[in-house]
């Protein structure tokens, strides 16, 4: 029995100290690696924006107004949106601003993955999907930067099937919990993508903010990824068919960040459940892919969704197990305990460093000020460490998918004043129900 508790301290070590060191190198290579710059291309390319929305009559119209207001040809774009069990006014809404809309009402099969798998497979039917070049995947709650099109238009015709972009915030300094999620996706596109990028590695899709070719989306029968976090299933894909995901970090969104702590712990609960899935159906063929073709794109992914924090949490219970049963003795728990100490102290710390230095190299791009950077960077570590229960609750978790209510806001209409959505001062933008000067129409089904 000894023997399993020494293998998962010889484990922990050794993941914990490839994470450590290539944390150190994410930072270094991406604060000197230049970003990438695509040439200018022609602005020809079709291109259709999927977003699936439940309910979100209240910041749906915002993110619609920030894709027609884009500076590349609104001809060349066309919004499509799954009504996934709608129940207030989110379908004639957009329908109301001249984008396409498809209603689905499915109490089995819940979630986003078999949403967009729905709108893509009744467009494919349509032959619809045939017209565009590429796909835009966003969630309801975005607000999208007025070049963001035409950047990504750049990243395209580079040559990238799959591209992410850079996931900024509308309410990065509305409290310590929507802050620790902000900076973790700065640090994620400013130090890990771009660190990505510069090896020639591939990145991976975040949720929501990306884009994928006509080819990738045929060859998925539209989209077929149903886990709970199919971001990193399709991530996965795309990496054992050997696609590599590009970055254009000049193409940024904004998202809306949880501002309490039940509604953000729900959402990680259900991230942290969803690579536990990830992992154990994708990790031994990403494994063995990565050893055959030297891809270090496939270990780099798997290790981001490896139960670290799982094993660590299993390594301390049997700890305390072994001790009550007289297999080991209580003096090594408690000197276990030191090291643990150690290792948390040096975890805080590291997680307050890697806040300051994200939040300092990226203060032109977030609303805050040096005053709330230096607050927030206290709190970030408390915001982090809460993924230690929230990874041992994953493991008991029901497998579901739950909706993120979103409010939009102040934060929100200052976002859209900036890019030129509506005029300064123009209070909350993005009311349910406010129609566009002119009613194009929709397509209306029922599943």
């Amino acid at each position: 029995m000894n023997g399993l508790l020494f293998f998962l301290d010889i484990l922990i070590t050794i993941i914990g100290f490839i994470t450590m060191i290539y944390q150190i190198m994410v930072v270094v290579v991406g604060m000197l690696a230049k970003p990438t710059v695509y040439p200018d291309v022609p602005q020809d390319r079709r291109y259709a924006v999927l977003i699936s929305a439940r309910n979100e009559e209240a910041v749906i119209g915002n993110l619609v107004r920030s894709i027609q207001n884009q500076t590349y040809p609104s001809e060349l774009v066309d919004v499509w949106l799954v009504a996934d069990n709608c129940t207030d006014k989110t379908a004639q809404v957009v329908r109301d601003m001249g984008c396409h809309v498809v209603e689905r009402f499915n109490k089995e099969q819940v979630g986003k993955g078999y949403a967009l798998q729905y709108l893509l497979r009744k467009m494919m039917a349509d032959g619809e999907a045939q017209k565009y070049d590429a796909f835009f995947i966003f969630d309801a709650d975005n607000l999208l930067d007025k070049n963001y099109i035409a950047e990504m238009n750049k990243a395209r015709q580079a040559g990238f099937e799959v591209l992410t972009s850079y996931r900024n915030s509308v309410n990065t300094g509305q409290n310590w919990i929507s802050s620790g999620a902000a900076l973790w996706f700065v640090r994620e596109s400013r130090f890990l993508n771009t660190t990505r990028s510069a090896l020639g590695t591939s990145c991976h899709v975040g949720g929501t903010g990306f884009m994928f070719s006509r080819r990738i989306m045929e060859r998925n029968d539209g989209w077929k990824f149903h886990l709970l976090t199919e971001d990193m299933e399709f991530t996965m894909d795309c990496i054992l068919h050997g696609d590599r995901i590009g970055f254009c970090g000049s193409a940024m969104f904004y998202d809306e960040q949880p501002v309490d702590f039940k509604t953000s712990w729900d959402q990680r609960v259900r991230w942290s459940k969803g690579f536990l899935q990830v992992f154990r159906y994708y990790s031994k063929v990403m494994a063995q892919w990565g050893i055959k073709e030297r891809d270090f794109s496939a270990i780099d992914v798997t290790l981001m969704v490896c139960p670290f924090m799982v094993i660590s949490v299993v390594r301390f219970l049997l700890g305390i197990i072994y001790a009550a049963l007289g297999y080991i003795s209580w003096y090594s728990i408690v000197e276990g305990f030191s090291s643990w100490g150690t290792s948390i102290l040096g975890f805080l710390i590291g997680m307050m460093v890697l806040a300051l230095v994200s939040g300092f190299v990226e203060r032109d791009k977030l609303n805050i000020t040096m005053k709330e950077l230096l607050v927030y960077t206290l709190s970030f570590p408390v915001y982090m460490a809460s993924y230690v229960p929230i990874s041992f609750v994953a493991i008991f978790a029901k497998s579901q998918w739950k909706p993120i209510a979103h409010a939009g806001g102040q934060a929100a209409a200052d976002i859209m004043a900036n890019e030129g959505v509506v005029e300064k001062g123009a209070g909350k933008a993005g009311r349910a129900g406010e129609p566009a000067e002119e009613a194009v129409g929709g397509v209306q089904t029922h599943a």
